[in-house]
């Protein structure tokens, strides 16, 4: 007797993986098939995911896409659950996200040769304590320090990598540009705001 419920694999369109990664979290043009079939099929990509709700977002010249889910609306018909739950940020964590926003910032009126930015935990740990006067706060953050960088990893704006001429003992970091689409200008200020009035 035939399965009714076994997935016909004739009815999985071409750019389903595409979907799956998506799915997953943020997809960066250096994963090249992916990449090639979500510039390809960003019409079909775009309008299966509007039909529950959830927005695409393709930054060619950046070389990135994520997902978003817009604000419940009020008076909606459908609610339609979210797709990740929204987790409070340390200060610390928040400090190190605005830390790496400027450091993006300031990489790109720099450099026109790369896209990407490598920056160091030592070159990390020399930025943030600069907000951090008082001695005890000091030794308290560069206990937790590790933490705080592994924290911003899970949150996908860093991810630690080997570079050729970098110091093999220290912890090298690719700043991954999908904070400046996380954190726009206006967001920055406004996150600024918030720190500088704790």
């Amino acid at each position: 007797m035939e399965n009714t419920n076994a997935t016909n694999q004739s009815n999985i369109p071409h750019y389903a993986p595409v979907l799956v990664r998506l799915f997953q979290g943020v997809v960066y043009d250096e994963d090249k098939k992916v990449w090639n079939d979500l510039v390809a099929f960003q019409h079909q990509v775009r309008k299966y995911f509007a039909m529950i709700g959830v927005d695409l977002h393709l930054n060619e010249q950046e070389g990135f896409a994520y997902l978003s889910q817009p604000e419940e609306i009020e008076g909606e018909s459908v609610k339609v659950p979210r797709l990740t739950r929204r987790m409070p940020l340390t200060y610390e964590v928040t400090l190190l996200l605005v830390i790496l926003r400027e450091a993006l910032e300031e990489f790109d009126m720099q450099n026109t040769d790369s896209r990407k930015l490598f920056i160091t935990n030592n070159e990390l740990k020399d930025r943030i304590e600069l907000f951090f006067e008082d001695k005890v706060d000091k030794i308290k953050l560069l206990d937790r320090f590790d933490t705080y960088i592994n924290n911003v990893v899970e949150l996908g704006f860093l991810k630690e990598v080997q570079v050729r001429g970098f110091d093999d003992k220290l912890k090298t970091y690719e700043v991954r540009r999908i904070i400046k689409a996380k954190i726009n200008s206006e967001k920055l200020e406004e996150i600024k705001a918030k720190l500088n009035s704790k």
